[in-house]
């Protein structure tokens, strides 16, 4: 059983936590562009599909497996699955799967944290930039380039590291609970905010680009521009922007009261989310950006966020003020996501190699600086924004790699331990998880739907070129190829990394069960 392990100080922190978890760039940088290049309302359908029949059983999964670790003293993933897995199968098998999620969440949190810090600190440098009026008359995608591309703009990232250093090395209730109950509350203000400013928007380029045809295009589906791609695409977005299958939710619920309600945190931190994605994010940033650059004008990645969005603010009234509410708003969602993540890596630390929070919070600064080079070193010895380095990164562990490890746990939790899952779903919970939602969704309808989408998704990446030595969508820039196979090989090393220390640390703790491959009769 556990040790006297640290736990959240309010059920308020603990759902605020979980909110901040799963609120993040993936609701206000990644949503308005993904829905728009996919169709805009018509995207709402398999995005909902998703939500309802991935989106909420995978939650209710990864809250489930993190109280069951929490209550053994573990707090991260590798552990927890090899826990789970040996209920029902032998310990030698257990042991291989909690290897193989343990890696993809240690891949996932060290390699995806590595560049979400880097649009943190492009966001906070961007705050500060609209304050003064730094980006003011100047084109958005040329003040992006020399942005990224300048050397001293890097101390933004390194601020942003120091200031996750800092809350994390303070522990779950004093620091990370401490900053949550602050950045939360202030992103839903400011996304009202823009919200309003939004909806009172102009049209000043085109009439019909009106904020209410923007809100049209978001919300009315046009079943023609439905495809398999925008099914694909929804399905990714839900594991991105519920931040599952990265270990961090599991982590957070780690620190749980052994009968707190996961029913109820489940479905709060769902809505939650859901709501700023939805109401906030959809209903200020696509209708502004509608109305200013049309419905061609609002797809794009790093474009629409850092580069249109700029323009935008250049020309609105009082721009310089509503830009840096947009610029602080991304700061904090994308803080609050990337302090999970942080975290899960000094936990790793703590638990397997015994290093003190604090002296673990240093290391992974350190660590991540040097993971995260590669994005800054790109853009400034190419004077570029390619950012070769940081799309491959966000292809495979973005984008793939955390909807493995999401099908790893529903395949262990469902199919594998089933009935006895279930109960420990509901122990301790005033609502509860029906035998027949069990059955229909986590053990048929999203597993199946999760292994379909998977093999669409490969086909799609083959088909795509994504496996070639120089990916075709680097066509005529061959010579910046290097950086994507850096990415590639940096994967690799982390994934192996990451499986050998996972399987190392669940052999240490449990090594008689594994060398006589059976489990002792309780």
């Amino acid at each position: 059983m556990a040790e006297n392990r640290e736990q959240w100080g309010s059920k308020i922190g603990l759902i605020l936590a979980m909110a901040g978890n799963a609120v993040g760039l993936g609701n206000f940088w990644r949503f308005p562009y993904i829905a728009a290049t996919n169709g805009g309302g018509a995207f709402m359908i398999p995005y909902f599909f998703a939500l309802i029949v991935i989106g909420i059983p995978v939650m209710l999964i990864e809250w489930s497996i993190g109280r069951y670790g929490g209550e053994h003293g573990h707090a991260t993933i590798g552990p927890m699955i090899y826990l789970q897995a040996k209920k029902a199968i032998k310990p030698k098998k257990a042991l291989i799967i909690g290897a193989l999620a343990g890696a993809i969440a240690f891949g996932v949190t060290l390699l995806l944290n590595s560049y979400y810090t880097h649009i943190i600190g492009w966001s906070l440098g961007y705050a500060v930039q609209a304050l003064i009026g730094g980006y003011s008359g100047i084109d958005g995608g040329t003040f992006f380039v020399n942005y990224i591309t300048d050397p001293k703009m890097l101390i933004f990232w390194i601020i942003s590291m120091l200031l996750l250093a800092l809350a994390v090395m303070k522990g779950i209730s004093g620091g990370i609970e401490a900053w949550i109950k602050v950045m939360i509350p202030a992103i839903y203000i400011f996304g009202i905010i823009l919200t309003i400013r939004a909806l009172t928007s102009e049209a000043p380029v085109n009439p019909d680009w009106s904020a209410m045809n923007g809100l049209k295009f978001a919300w009315n589906p046009d079943l023609d521009k439905l495809n398999s791609s925008s099914v694909v695409t929804a399905i990714g977005q839900i594991f991105f922007t519920l931040s599952l299958g990265m270990g961090i939710i599991c982590n957070y619920a780690s620190y749980l009261q052994p009968d707190e309600d996961i029913v109820e945190a489940s479905v709060a931190t769902v809505s939650l989310n859901e709501f700023a994605e939805l109401i906030l994010a959809g209903t200020s940033i696509i209708p502004i950006s509608y109305a200013f650059l049309g419905p061609e004008g609002i797809k794009g990645s790093i474009g629409l966020s850092f580069m249109a969005l700029p323009n935008i603010f250049n020309t609105m009234t009082c721009g310089g003020i509503f830009g840096a509410v947009w610029f602080f708003l991304l700061f904090f969602v994308g803080f609050t996501s990337a302090i999970a993540m942080y975290n899960y890596l000094v936990t790793l630390l703590e638990e397997d190699l015994g290093i003190e929070r604090k002296k673990g919070a240093w290391v992974i600064f350190i660590v991540y600086l040097v993971v995260g080079s590669p994005i800054a070193l790109e853009s400034i010895m190419t004077n570029t924004a390619n950012l070769f380095y940081f799309k491959e990164l966000d292809n495979w562990i973005g984008n793939y790699l955390l909807i493995v490890l999401g099908l790893i746990e529903i395949i262990v939790v469902a199919w594998l331990v089933k009935e006895p899952a279930l109960a420990e779903m509901n122990k301790g919970g005033l609502w509860k998880v029906p035998k027949w939602f069990f059955k229909l969704f986590h053990q048929f309808l999203t597993p199946v739907s999760i292994i379909i989408f998977l093999a669409i998704f490969t086909k799609n990446y083959a088909v795509a070129g994504n496996f070639k030595l120089i990916p075709s969508y680097m066509e005529g820039m061959e010579q910046y190829v290097v950086w994507v196979n850096l990415a590639r090989a940096v994967i690799v090393c982390v994934l192996l990394a990451g499986f050998i220390q996972t399987y190392k640390s669940i052999k240490v703790k449990y090594t008689s069960e594994i060398n006589n491959n059976t489990v002792p009769i309780k």
